[in-house]
């Protein structure tokens, strides 16, 4: 309630009590634009406009490990531990393999 207006913050609450849910991904901010009321008017990172309760809680400052997605993991194997698959296009597959299969069979249901 007593934050000044363009406060940037973090782990928001929706509702009093639940716990934070909004702004929690490495790097996220959302900012204090409105207060009218008992209701708050946030920025989110998506850019969605949003009502909160001015008694919910929040932590003040932007979430930590910002550069996550930049950082190099050097070789295919790093890549792999992490669940992550090879990407391969469509178009560069030999014609026997099963490439797009799902868009097809989507695309040609009842003909």
């Amino acid at each position: 309630t007593d934050m000044p207006l363009g406060t940037a913050m973090h782990n928001i609450e929706i509702t009093r009590g639940r716990g934070g849910q909004l702004a929690r991904a490495a790097g996220a901010v959302a900012k204090l634009i409105a207060k009218e009321g008992k209701s708050a008017t946030l920025r989110l990172p998506s850019g969605e406009v949003r009502l909160v309760s001015q008694n919910s809680l929040a932590t003040v400052g932007q979430v930590g490990n910002v550069g996550v997605n930049q950082k190099s993991l050097g070789r295919a194997g790093s890549k792999c531990w992490l669940g992550k698959r090879p990407v391969v296009r469509g178009v560069v597959m030999n014609p026997v393999d099963p490439r797009m299969v799902l868009f097809f069979v989507a695309v040609n249901i009842g003909h």
